[in-house]
């Protein structure tokens, strides 16, 4: 008997009423929609949990079983949905010739668009709750991007933990004065609340025996007692610079040879170096302490602010 259709009055379409053709394997639809309802909102929170758990840091048996439980649920859902609320079938139509007219043509296309209404236009809360689910599967899946990129750097690629009134200590503490180091001698020195710093660690000379050692001008003041400093992370490639030659007064990076004059402001004379090493201000105080003016004045090391200024 053939299939019997009607008009769709929005369309123009042919739309099956044949009904029967199209029932599902559910003898109570609305009992599976609530059961496969409620298990994509089970994957839902299974999702947002591990969403949280994650951000949170929580253990991997936390973070293994709501994802688990979200997969599980998710995946469960969709089976008794396919099972259970989709028309069953075979389905046939027995044709006599291959070529279809312009009416059949339409039947097909209305055929495709009713079975798929009985599949999801009549699901409308259940397809709700599958894009609900899947939203936060697709949020949460962002996460671990997202955290993997680390806190926000903000201003740390400019400034070290040098600051105004920093003692200038040792890598055990040990604060430094100003009649510590004979002429020619050098240490590696950071600020107390940086000890160990990679970022912080400076290179201490004592080129002179007393005066000021001016590199620049405008830093008439930054080498009191014969003393400089300059960072000790090397502006190619970032390695320790720590040899010290007295006799040419020149700083060497054992790395890649790059060569910075310590009177001359730390320019690189030889080397893959492209800029020279950001000295550090120093002062002498009351008590004979080496402290600094302030930190740096430009960023230390290499990066990608060669060099269009500081922030």
């Amino acid at each position: 008997m053939p299939d019997q259709h009607s008009q769709d009055e929005k369309t123009g379409a042919l739309v099956s009423t044949d009904a029967p053709q199209f029932q599902v394997a559910a003898k109570n639809p609305k009992r599976i929609e609530k059961v496969a309802a409620l298990t994509f909102f089970v994957s839902l929170v299974a999702f947002a949990g591990f969403g949280a758990a994650f951000w949170q840091n929580a253990s991997n048996a936390m973070l293994g079983g709501t994802l688990g439980v979200g997969f599980l649920g998710f995946g469960a859902a969709m089976v008794i949905w396919g099972r259970y609320l989709t028309p069953r079938g075979p389905f046939e139509e027995e044709r006599a010739m291959m070529a279809t007219t312009r009416e059949q043509h339409d039947e097909i296309v209305a055929d495709f668009v009713v079975r798929g209404r009985v599949a999801f236009g009549r699901r409308g809360f259940l397809g709700a709750m599958l894009a609900a689910s899947g939203a936060v599967f697709g949020i949460v899946a962002l996460f671990p991007l997202v955290r993997s990129l680390g806190p926000l750097p903000k201003k740390s690629f400019y400034h070290t933990k040098w600051k105004r009134g920093s003692y200038v200590s040792t890598v055990d503490g040990r604060r430094l004065k100003a009649s510590d180091l004979t002429e020619g001698s050098l240490a590696t020195v950071f600020p107390e609340n940086d000890l160990g710093g990679a970022l912080s660690q400076t290179v201490l000379i004592r080129v002179q025996n007393g005066g000021s050692v001016v590199t620049m001008p405008g830093r008439e003041t930054w080498g009191p007692e014969g003393y400089v400093a300059y960072s000790k992370v090397c502006t190619h490639a970032g390695c320790p610079v720590g040899l010290y030659e007295q006799l040419t007064k020149q700083l060497l990076c054992p790395c890649h040879q790059s060569l910075f004059e310590v009177t001359k402001g730390g320019i690189p004379i030889f080397g893959p170096a492209p800029r020279p090493l950001p000295q550090l201000p120093l002062y002498v105080d009351s008590s004979g302490y080496l402290r600094a003016q302030a930190d740096y004045d430009e960023p230390i090391g290499p990066g990608f602010w060669e060099r269009g200024g500081t922030a």
